[in-house]
């Protein structure tokens, strides 16, 4: 199920950036799940699903942008190691 939300953008901005309506709106559902995944509001499964992608190409867009695409610390990778 899909929700349509209406925000107002400057003009200028879309054309500063030369996207079309349809690329801009592509473009900020993409960041804003690239933002929630990253501050952990979202799961990569739903932050793909937010910005219209397969969960692998979002986590290639998490490459692009260095978002890290796991939470684990260091501390926890050698905390995992040492237990097992």
């Amino acid at each position: 199920m899909e929700e349509t939300l209406t925000t107002q953008i400057p003009i200028e901005v879309r054309e500063n950036l030369n996207r079309t309506r349809e690329e801009l709106g592509r473009d900020l559902r993409l960041y804003a799940a690239l933002m929630l995944f990253r501050l952990g509001k979202l799961s990569s499964g739903a932050a793909a699903e937010m910005a219209g992608l397969p969960r692998v190409m979002f986590l290639d867009a998490c490459s692009d942008y260095d978002i890290p695409i796991s939470q684990l610390t260091e501390e926890d990778v050698r905390r995992e190691l040492c237990v097992g």
